[in-house]
């Protein structure tokens, strides 16, 4: 698959050469898999494979794109030409530039061999299993909407005329389940999720444990007072907050006004406490890769330490814009679209202290396992207004589930406010956080 793919890259970019412009080719191989069950059975079963090549064209300063799903000659001759037409109805923009190649790529495995040679069966018991260590935690989990693997491998390839020529294998896996547990006619939700880079580091008991655990644990929730309060936020709700945080931090968001941190390099915006991460190289990383979508070497970012803003996100089109290198953020889905400024493993780094003991000193507080809504939040203004669910603290400890809240603050005022920060780092896909303290929130209940 190598050969054939960069094969397939240098042909386009030979062909797009020969009309006098520059010319990039993404060529990405994706073979997927999806298993669902619910009460035993196999609802679904799902396997697709797709191949494909987009070419990006520089004609001067004018972008052209198109891609085509058949590499063989005619067919990339028809692309060319469609990317070339493309180009004649964009504007001219002298940050339109391909990169240039650089030193060797961090050497990384990002491939398990045992995700290709274990067999269908063994994967289909996966998620048969995480279903039935959840009804097997607790008699009260009554539904399993659904209890799924999924796994993922794929080859990308990118050729460019200025001579990058790059190639990866990769692949990871998931599983995850989503369930209901009833008491006395109350029903609550439960889920989980796992993803690895690794199949042997797949385990479907701690995840069917986790999704009852949580569905459990928030039976018998009532209302609670309005009030400011210390909020503790879980790992998983810390990561919804970095996904909004991560809009701000795009370079391509900077420069067109359209992030509130634009021109505060160098200045303090967090708790002292905080440092956020992008690491394109870390290790075992669902995200890691050597390269991003323009073939640019990943790198480790420091984007904020110590509460300083430090830089931003960068591809090479933005990094042009502000005189700088690209961070290896010019991330890419498919071969279907252009690059964008994205993430790829984006983490705020663990603290040393055991979760519990950022609550063991609130008087009165909310332990927050639950946000809905994180998408309202505005990215420029950083306000928000949320639907929440968790547990009270009362005198340093977890005492009843509450749920029907709202909270409301003000995303760099919630970065200012960090006074903890756990050891328990955990990522959800490429994203992770540990357990977060925050001084205070607005909680509108009863």
């Amino acid at each position: 698959m190598k050969e054939k793919l960069l094969e397939a890259g240098r042909r386009a970019v030979e062909l797009a050469k020969k009309t006098d412009v520059e010319a990039e080719a993404f060529v990405l191989h994706s073979e997927d898999l999806t298993i669902e069950a619910r009460d035993g059975q196999i609802e679904t079963l799902k396997k697709a494979e797709e191949i494909g090549l987009g070419i990006r064209v520089l004609r001067g300063s004018r972008i052209g794109f198109s891609f085509t799903t058949d590499l063989n000659q005619a067919a990339l001759e028809e692309t060319i030409n469609r990317a070339l037409e493309a180009s004649l109805y964009t504007a001219e923009d002298p940050y339109n530039v391909l990169p240039d190649p650089t030193s060797d790529y961090p050497a990384m495995n990002t491939f398990d061999p045992d995700l290709e040679n274990t067999e269908l069966e063994a994967k289909v018991e996966l998620a048969r299993q995480i279903e039935i260590e959840a009804r097997r935690y607790d008699s009260r989990i009554k539904i399993v909407d659904s209890s799924a693997y999924q796994d993922s491998r794929y080859s990308v390839a990118v050729v460019n005329s200025r001579g990058i020529e790059a190639f990866q294998k990769a692949a990871y896996c998931g599983i995850y389940i989503s369930l209901m547990a009833e008491e006395n006619g109350d029903v609550q939700t439960g889920f989980a999720v796992e993803a690895r880079r690794r199949l042997k580091e797949m385990d479907p008991a701690q995840v069917g444990r986790e999704a009852a655990y949580n569905a459990i644990r928030s039976l018998g929730a009532k209302s609670a007072p309005s009030r400011s309060m210390p909020c503790i936020m879980e790992p998983y709700v810390m990561t919804n907050f970095l996904g909004v945080l991560s809009e701000t931090l795009s370079a391509d968001s900077v420069q067109k006004g359209k992030s509130a941190l634009q021109g505060k390099s160098g200045q303090v915006i967090a708790s002292p406490q905080v440092c956020l991460v992008d690491d394109g190289t870390y290790e075992n990383g669902i995200s890691s890769f050597p390269f991003d979508g323009e073939g640019w070497p990943s790198q480790r970012t420091v984007l904020i330490d110590n509460g300083i803003l430090h830089t931003f996100l960068y591809d090479t089109y933005t990094a042009g814009k502000d005189k700088t290198q690209s961070t290896g953020n010019g991330t890419r889905g498919s071969f279907r679209g252009l690059p964008s400024v994205g993430t790829t493993n984006l983490f705020l780094k663990p603290g040393a202290e055991a979760p519990a003991k950022l609550w063991e000193d609130i008087e009165r507080g909310l332990y927050v396992t639950q946000v809905m809504g994180v998408h309202t939040a505005n990215p420029i203004s950083g306000d928000f207004s949320l639907g929440a669910s968790g547990i009270m603290i009362e005198k340093g400890q977890l005492t009843y589930p509450v749920r029907g809240l709202t909270i409301a603050g003000n995303l760099f005022a919630f970065l200012r406010d960090i006074e903890g920060i756990a050891e328990d780092l955990r990522f959800f896909g490429g994203t992770g956080s540990p357990t977060v303290r925050i001084k205070a929130l607005s909680v509108g209940g009863e």
